[in-house]
């Protein structure tokens, strides 16, 4: 079976669905293919959709905070009306750490006309009842003597209008909705086995186009190998394993980032609490050669360190003593800033390394890849007015030395 289109975007996640919908926005031909049977299924669905604005870079925060916008008008964004994801804003409270300096972020935020305010230790727990203002840097395994043990205070830079989107696959599922009206179309079930004049999927059907966009979450690297692209990169990415757990109850209601014992955390509508790592250096990383090999169950070990520790900044938590949550497959780049960009081979673009600290910028990459297609090497917020300049995304940029080296970016 043949098919043909302007373009074929490779995979159907949270940033594919979006590059898909504003290909088919400037008039384009778009079909989208898909490993898995249906949209969001891949790393989006392991997402823990929060939507904040702590990066190191003055792209990554306006990205991040034009973004934020289209999620509060996310009807508006898709042209949709019914079965819509929710943003909730709650706001979010970075605990500090000299790892991401606050002055660093105030002056980004500054930039962006982000609203700010740092809290002292007394003003964090007064804000934040049940929270332990305890400095235990740096984050320790478990096993360690030194585990939890406190070193002085910390405070927290609070920015209000940070929150969540309540279930990431279906934001996924309202973009390729909103992509499908406007005449995308889309094949589910095959994995792509060559990239020539388009690509070719594994039950043989060949998808005609000049145009191809790697969107493959953790299969990207496979599929810029059968591209023969990536030999002068300076960022490549690589499928890291991760693990999200929940427990019943919350004891905030905002979203919580803290480096300083290697976690974050936020409610989950009805009162439950989802946690994460921050990839801390006293962890192990589940670094994966094949992303089809990941097990898909949360593990006693993973679910013992992150809870234990987000239990130390949270002594009243309670924690159920079987694990529950999900694992996924990140796609990362060394800095976990992500890669939007065209490569050395000509109509073959990526929109790549874009999971963990990506899924509340899926709006803005739709933009970005539209635009780097019509030649253009920025993009202009249509809420904020600030300029995004797509160099800073770019394959071949300099690695980021301000990065986190965290999910934080």
């Amino acid at each position: 079976m043949q098919h043909s289109a302007d373009a074929v975007v490779v995979g159907a996640g949270v940033i594919g669905a979006s590059i898909a919908l504003e290909l088919a926005r400037d008039g384009l031909r778009v079909l989208v293919v898909d490993r898995a049977s249906g949209p969001g299924q891949g790393s989006t669905s392991a997402s823990s959709a929060i939507v904040r604005f702590n990066y190191s870079t003055f792209d990554g925060v306006a990205t991040a905070w034009e973004s934020k916008h289209c999620w509060e008008r996310w009807s508006a964004h898709l042209g949709l009306t019914s079965g819509l994801a929710r943003f909730h804003r709650v706001g979010l409270a970075m605990l500090d750490v000299d790892l991401a300096p606050v002055g660093r972020q105030t002056q980004l935020f500054d930039r962006c006309g982000i609203p700010w305010e740092h809290w002292d230790p007394a003003s964090l727990m007064t804000a934040l009842p049940g929270i332990s203002a305890d400095r235990c840097w740096p984050p320790r395994r478990l096993d360690d003597p030194s585990f939890g043990e406190a070193s002085g205070t910390l405070g927290a830079l609070w920015t209000p209008d940070a929150g969540y989107v309540d279930d990431p696959a279906l934001a996924a599922v309202n973009l390729a909705e909103a992509a499908r009206v406007r005449g995308v179309r889309f094949l589910y079930g095959q994995p792509v086995v060559a990239v020539d004049s388009g690509v070719t999927l594994a039950d043989g059907t060949r998808v005609r186009a000049p145009v191809v966009v790697n969107a493959a979450g953790p299969w990207s690297s496979r599929l810029n190998a059968l591209a023969g692209v990536g030999a002068d990169w300076t960022v490549t990415t690589r499928p890291l394993r991760q693990e999200v757990h929940q427990v019943p109850a919350s004891p905030v209601d905002v979203v919580v980032a803290d480096l300083d014992l290697g976690t974050y955390a936020r409610p989950v509508p009805g009162g439950a609490l989802l946690l994460g790592g921050t990839e801390p250096e006293c962890d192990d990383l589940q670094w994966l050669d094949d992303p089809d090999a990941a097990s898909p169950h949360p593990t006693s070990t993973v679910w013992e360190a992150q809870t234990t520790r987000v239990a130390r900044r949270f002594p009243d938590l309670g924690i159920p003593s079987a694990p529950k949550g999900l694992a996924g497959v990140y796609d990362v780049t060394e800095d976990w800033t992500p890669i939007y960009d065209r490569t050395e081979r000509p109509g073959f673009f990526v929109a790549i390394g874009t999971s963990g600290n990506q899924f509340k910028n899926a709006p803005l990459a739709g933009r970005f890849l539209a635009a780097l297609l019509r030649g253009e090497s920025s993009v202009v917020g249509e809420h904020t007015g600030l300029t995004i300049d797509l160099a800073a995304f770019s394959r071949l940029r300099p690695r980021n030395a301000a990065s986190t080296g965290t999910v934080m970016g």
